[in-house]
């Protein structure tokens, strides 16, 4: 029997692609990466059309032994690694280890790690593309050359130990810039009139004030107001209009890289990292119980909505078979991107299987793989339902010159929100309400008048949702690049997450400003959106790679020449309201080898330091009446103690309350879930105690970085 090699990433992945190959197959993980640019010096040959010096990355060897020897032993080598510009790269790296002719067909690809694609898949290889490997290329020779170059010169300007980098720096500034934006708005006065308006003896309605004759009307203060409210105490109410129309809503479109990180931000809670690294699992494979290693999702790095026909054709089948046919439209909902520079090659990112639901195999699942998945199969089934339907009434009410509006939503038909409904990160109150049968010309009696003072609002800082989908509309990055962007300038404390809100450090801006005035283009958004469309050029042949190099090479070297006269920048120190035990002084916040701590300014006179302290606010300690602070284990969790400690041992997990336990009288914490958190009794041995569900071992992974 002829034997063969396949060779993948991750041992999750081999493990998979083993059980569906079979006999006569041998399968072994690369554990990402066999090559690359070295650590510690440039790595690239400015002088030799930036040829870049690749070398075994430490700790392979071994590795490398044993793929080598596997390979002479086989009839057939397949490298099997992801479908991408970072899988294509592998591929080649390892075809050069191996010596295995590039032309040769021996790549083969799938997007989603069920049987008949990876049967399919072996059947049809291909060759290594040149193209999309020098994409690949380009963009670690240019992120190298930046790093490389840039980071010294932050190092000697600002302070030690600090990086910049194409994607990372435009990031950055696009929370700088929005933090201007912030500081900068002056908030303008407004005022919102309300009517509760009698119809009938038991129905009521909500009228809000919009316009005075026939214009838009403006309240722009308290004197304003109350000359409106005066008139309408006494004014009588009368139907002007009803307008009825039918309106429709269309499913969303299955998920691709950046809206299923949005989305699992917002109704998860989950960083682009963790989301990334679920869907990482979940599409290697996961141990179902009955069933075996398992691909359940298709590829997660992607951008295109394109679902294949027999996935359509099975998620018909199941909405036909699950909710009946007035579920299903009578072909199938096809979607398309607005971007013209979408990789279309894969598809979104859908269940393989979509006949295994979440219910069904949620045992074998961990608690976030299961809440991921189910994120993933719902958008993905409901995208392939029929609309919902909507009776929509409009009515104006006259007060004399004021025209007050209420509006009216009844659902006909639920459609697709049978399923799924998306979460949005600016929820905006619903002023939709049940209106009671009304009529042209009828009078209405005035209940109630609600005035209220409001102020414009400035823009809302980013969270990690709404930066990724402003990334995507700007063009910067790519499907595999936004989760460890958003990763790397928290790291590197350019950035904070104060709940679901970034802020900027004050080195954030002070790096972003030195950036700006020195190095423009390298933290322009056009211009950063355009390398990325020169990168996708060179993928599709039409730009050799070094000829991208050259061109910003010829810059980049420049300006860096000219930045090395600008002064040194000093970092101003957070202040905060803690005094100095030894002279007094306002404590400020410092970043040490090991994080944040609080120091005296008068340092070297003075050199008192200690740890942050953050003390949970209104919550006594229940076995000593002392203050419950905030601290981390070891690990790097959080975790909630007594400021006696060691004499006092109240220690406890979840965050603290007041409140008691009817049950034991013992302390109820609180659990977060999503957007809100509920009360459970803090004594394990309660039966108000949080019932964890039993823990789970992942199956590990490749540790190659997330791409």
């Amino acid at each position: 029997m002829s034997k063969n090699l396949v060779i993948v990433e991750s041992p999750a992945k081999a493990r998979t692609i083993e059980k569906y190959l079979g006999a006569g197959f041998s399968v072994i993980a690369s554990m990402g990466h066999l090559r690359d640019l070295p650590e510690r010096t440039l790595g690239v040959d400015l002088e030799k059309n930036f040829e870049p010096k690749y070398q075994i990355i430490s700790g392979k060897s071994e590795l490398i032994k044993k793929l080598k020897k596997e390979a002479e032993l086989s009839d057939k080598v397949y490298l099997a690694t992801d479908p991408d510009r970072e899988g294509e790269a592998i591929s080649w790296h390892i075809a050069k280890i191996l010596d295995i002719d590039e032309d040769k067909k021996c790549r083969v690809t799938f997007n989603e790690i069920t049987k008949n694609a990876v049967t399919e898949a072996i059947k049809n290889p291909r060759a290594i593309d040149i193209d999309l490997v020098d994409a690949q290329q380009a963009r670690r020779v240019l992120d190298r050359i930046v790093g490389y170059k840039l980071s010294p010169l932050l190092w000697k300007k600002i302070r030690k130990g600090l990086s910049a980098g194409r994607v990372q720096s435009v990031a950055t500034r696009i929370v700088c810039d929005r933090e201007e934006e912030i500081d900068k708005f002056i908030p303008e006065e407004y005022w919102v009139i309300k009517a509760n308006l009698e119809a009938n003896e038991k129905d009521t309605i909500v009228a809000r004030l919009e316009k005075k004759n026939g214009k838009k009307l403006e309240i722009k203060n308290e004197t304003e107001a109350n000359e409106i409210l005066d008139y309408l105490k006494t004014s009588e109410y009368v139907i002007d209009s009803i307008k009825e129309a039918k309106k429709t809503r269309r499913p969303y479109p299955p998920f691709i890289t950046s809206t299923l990180q949005q989305e699992a931000s917002r109704k998860l809670n989950f960083s682009a990292k963790k989301t990334m690294l679920n869907a990482q699992n979940l599409y290697e494979g996961i141990d179902i119980k009955g069933k075996g290693h398992i691909g359940l999702i298709t590829y997660m790095r992607t951008d295109s909505l394109r679902i294949s026909d027999e996935a359509k054709g099975l998620c018909k089948k199941y909405i036909l078979d699950t909710y009946g046919p007035q579920y299903a439209p009578k072909g199938y909902n096809e979607y398309k991107s607005g971007k013209g520079n979408v990789q279309d090659a894969h598809e979104a990112i859908r269940p393989s299987n979509v006949y295994l639901t979440p219910k069904d195999i949620k045992d074998s699942l961990t608690p976030d793989q299961y809440k991921l998945y189910k994120l993933i199969w719902e958008r993905f089934v409901a995208s392939q339902m029929v609309n919902a339907t909507f009776n929509t009434t409009t009515v104006e009410v006259a007060a004399g010159p004021y025209t007050l509006k209420a509006t009216g939503l009844k659902m006909i038909f639920d459609g697709f929100m049978k399923l799924y409904i998306e979460s949005s990160d600016n929820e905006e109150e619903d002023e939709n309400q049940i209106l009671p049968v009304l009529h042209e010309k009828d009078k209405l009696k005035l209940l109630k008048l609600i005035d209220k003072q409001n102020f414009t609002s400035p823009p809302p800082r980013y969270t990690e949702a709404s930066l990724i989908k402003i990334m995507e509309e700007y063009g910067i990055g790519r499907p595999s690049t936004y989760a460890p962007t958003i990763s790397t300038i928290l790291q590197r404390e350019y950035v904070e997450k104060n709940g679901k809100s970034l802020f900027p450090t004050e080195l954030g801006k002070v790096t972003t400003l030195l950036m700006k005035e020195n190095f423009k283009d390298i933290v322009d958004v056009k211009f950063t959106a355009g390398m990325e469309g020169q990168l996708d050029n060179i993928e599709s042949g039409d730009t050799p790679w070094v000829e991208v190099i050259a061109s910003f090479y010829k810059y980049f070297e420049k300006a860096l020449a000219k930045a090395q006269d600008i002064d040194k920048v000093k970092i101003k120190d957070e202040e905060t309201d803690e005094l100095c035990e030894k002279c007094g002084r306002k404590m400020v916040i410092k970043t040490g080898k090991y994080g944040k701590f609080l120091a005296c300014p008068g340092f070297p006179e003075c050199k008192n330091a200690k740890p942050i302290v953050n003390e949970v606010k209104s919550v006594s300690c229940p076995l000593c009446g002392g203050k419950v602070l905030e601290k981390k284990s070891k690990k790097g969790k959080k975790f909630y103690g007594c400021e006696k400690n060691p004499t006092c041992s109240f220690m406890t997990w979840d965050e603290p309350t007041n409140e008691r336990c009817d049950k034991c009288q013992s302390v109820m914490g609180k659990k977060y879930f999503g957007r809100g958190f509920k009360l459970y009794c803090t004594n394990s041995e309660c039966e108000n105690a949080y019932k964890r569900a039993p823990k789970k071992t992942a199956k590990k992974t490749s540790k190659k970085e997330e791409k």
